[in-house]
């Protein structure tokens, strides 16, 4: 333990007075890596180095999307933030752009100047280390929120008691101040994610949380039932539920009751980082379906459960994926005065974007001036606001304030055309949008954005749309049928059960050519790149990690074809070659023919009437790992020096193999061996399957 209590990084206090001296918990290597990245790198540098690395650990600790999950909360530079559980600080930068003074707690040293050294520039930060139990009764109680961030979870661990839940939110609350929150983000037991296939998060095992966890341990997540009862028999009478998605670690939406999600936006679900997964069913497709039965909170992947007032916001959207210039947020809020719109900027680098959209609307409200289409109303406010770029210094961040239409989308006034097979009614609504958003073309000014989930459709289709969103507008004349053409064109993207509509059909409306069509694809991977910038996607990192994800469709026609492929295949060479005429079958005991199996190893005896000049032995028809213990002629080991004995596949270890091919064989040269009229060979070899994608990651990997 460190001879001072107190030490510094930057502006850090680390505080130590309850250290116990080693860190009883440590994810290994990869937090030696961290703290080197965190020493010599800012947080500038931790998208590249994200990128670079591919790596599950270094994404957990290091991605600012992590910050999304506590980003929205509304506070205040008048307010304390209590965080248990700070870990290595995913979430602490956020906290000290936002709060007056934060206080961390976490059992480990290393993790905590981890968590120092990235955000030592903060200086309204102190890291107690040690045991919650310890540091607790030192806490002040004034807390305006108090944060548990993947750590509820984990209270059985450090609470012993028959009710170590109840018990941990009853210690917590003392911090607390009357009117104050406690904010729990924790998964979902019976999130969707697990039923089709992805592992327990903290168990790395299947289906342990649906069964219940029969295999014990301290982990346990609840279903937001599970959590209501909890924090109702701590008394709790204002506890209201969100549900960020994917999930809360990488969150790009929050939602809430008053604003659930609607068909068709759930399609990001792929989000197995950390480790291999099954596939057992398209998630967006059961999402839809768990939307349309009202199910969704029971199958919603997390759970951020807020205890304390009502809050206004309801509904959330990061687009923090993106150049940094165009970083933002998209709030609704909902209070006894009505409904509200926000677009907020989440870096300083932003400022300029959402004031130059702030004219943009302007612009536009005159172009559609007296035309069937309407711009809803947009103020550009400002508001005192810690960026990332300007921690503890507050300014005057500007934001937007924008009209919240009733009404259903253009969007989902289409849909119910396909979904009734209505060709003829889609095409009606096509030619309104179309004709609606050509008014005033030839203005220096248009909505490149004008997709049909940002028009407002009143009930009589006849009056005013609403066009909702304009943030992606340009001083520039842009032709309408380049805009309509990127509507369908995203609109099929968004939804593979939209394909029944012909894109050449709406192509031919549009009076384009292929050319045309295929200039406006590149214009709009352009422009998607001038919105994203060089930055990875997180699709696209997450298969640069490269955990396999295994369909449930491959698992079935592997076992379909097992029998087939459990046979060994015996080539004769007698001078043509090898073919199938001159090949046979090995079934266990079979005649002269021997294939013995016992603790995992294969014995081979094969006779061999004279005259071959080769014999090729196909273990499988499997992707698998060879161990080749012994090949004999006669008696005799073959040597393995020169060509005698070939595997078509990589050896990674002594006589050991990997067959990156569905027909992996082993081929014995006879070459200068002498030979009788009738000869024995004995192989003793050990034969494991590998499922394809294992051996593709292996390839990715450069394991061999």
């Amino acid at each position: 333990m460190p001879e001072n209590k107190i030490e510094e990084i930057g502006k850090i206090k680390l505080d130590f007075t309850h250290y116990p001296g080693e860190d009883y918990y440590c994810d290994g290597d990869v937090e030696d890596e961290l703290l080197e990245i965190t020493r010599n790198f800012s947080s500038v540098e931790y998208g590249r180095i994200i990128e670079e690395r591919k790596s599950w650990e270094i994404l957990y600790h290091l991605s600012p999307q992590r910050e999304n999950i506590v980003e929205w909360l509304p506070i205040t530079k008048e307010m304390k933030v209590l965080e248990v559980g700070s870990g290595c600080g995913a979430i602490t930068g956020a906290l000290a752009g936002k709060a007056g003074e934060v206080t961390c707690i976490d059992l480990s040293r290393k993790r905590s100047r981890i968590n120092a050294y990235r955000h030592m520039d903060a200086d309204n930060v102190t890291i107690h280390v040690g045991n919650f139990q310890d540091v607790e009764p030192d806490l002040p109680c004034d807390y305006d929120y108090i944060c548990l961030i993947g750590v509820f979870e984990y209270a059985q661990a450090y609470i012993r008691s028959e009710t170590p839940y109840e018990d941990f939110l009853n210690i917590i609350r003392k911090h607390l101040k009357p009117e104050g929150h406690i904010a729990i983000a924790i998964e979902n037991k019976f999130g969707l994610k697990y039923w089709a296939g992805c592992r327990e998060d903290h168990l790395g095992t299947y289906f342990s949380g649906i069964e219940n966890y029969p295999d014990g341990g301290v982990v346990r997540t609840f279903t937001a039932e599970g959590l209501r009862g909890i924090a109702g028999r701590c008394g709790y009478g204002q506890v209201q539920m969100y549900y960020p998605y994917p999930d809360y670690k990488f969150m790009t939406c929050l939602y809430s009751q008053k604003r659930l999600p609607k068909m068709g936006e759930l399609s990001n679900n792929l989000r197995n980082f950390d480790r291999d997964r099954l596939q057992l069913f398209d998630e967006k497709r059961v999402f839809d379906t768990i939307i349309q039965e009202g199910a969704f909170e029971l199958f919603s992947n997390s759970y951020m459960m807020l205890l304390g007032p009502e809050l206004e916001e309801t509904y959330v959207k990061y687009s923090n994926d993106r150049k940094p210039e165009f970083c933002i947020k998209t709030v609704l809020k909902e209070s006894e005065s009505g409904k509200i719109i926000e677009k907020h900027p989440l870096l300083k680098d932003a400022w300029e974007h959402i004031e130059h959209t702030a004219q943009l609307y302007g612009a536009l409200e005159k172009r559609y001036k007296g035309s069937a289409l309407t711009v809803n109303r947009c103020k550009l406010e400002r508001a005192n606001s810690s960026t990332e770029s300007l921690v503890g210094i507050e300014t005057e961040a500007p934001y937007l304030s924008l009209e919240y239409v009733e009404g259903r989308t253009l969007e989902e006034l289409l849909d119910d055309c396909l979904e009734r097979e209505d060709l003829e009614g889609f095409g009606r609504l096509f030619d309104k949008y179309y004709e609606r958003i050509s008014y005033g073309e030839e203005k220096r000014i248009a909505d490149y954005d004008l997709i049909f989930s940002n028009l407002i459709v009143p009930e009589n289709i006849d009056n005013d749309w609403n066009v909702i969103d304009c943030e992606w507008s340009f001083e520039q004349v842009i032709e309408t049928k380049q805009v309509a053409f990127r509507a369908v064109y995203c609109y099929l993207l968004e939804n593979e059960n939209r394909n029944k509509l012909n894109l050449d059909s709406i192509i031919e409306k549009l009076g384009l050519d292929q050319f045309e069509a295929e200039q406006y694809r590149k214009q709009e991977m352009d422009f998607q790149r001038y919105v994203t910038g060089k930055q990875m996607s997180m699709a696209q990192i997450r298969d640069a990690i490269d955990n396999p994800v295994y369909t449930v469709e491959a698992f079935c026609e592997s076992q379909a074809q097992a029998a087939g492929r459990d046979r060994i295949q015996i080539y004769e060479d007698t001078g043509r070659g090898f073919n199938e005429e001159q090949s046979f079958f090995i079934d266990e005991n079979n005649g002269e023919h021997i294939s013995v199996r016992e603790n995992g190893m294969t014995g081979l005896e094969v006779v061999v009437p004279g005259g071959r000049s080769a014999l090729r032995i196909d273990p499988c028809n499997d992707f698998c790992l060879i161990y080749l213990e012994e090949v004999k002629w006669n008696g005799v080991p073959i040597p393995w020096r020169g060509r005698q004995i070939q595997v078509n596949g990589f050896k990674i270890g002594e006589k050991t193999y990997v067959c990156p091919t569905s027909d992996p064989n082993i081929t014995v040269s006879l070459s200068g061996i002498p030979g009788e009229e009738k000869n024995l060979l004995q192989m003793a070899m050990q034969v494991t399957k590998l499922p394809e994608e294992t051996v593709k990651h292996m390839q990715k990997r450069g394991l061999f």
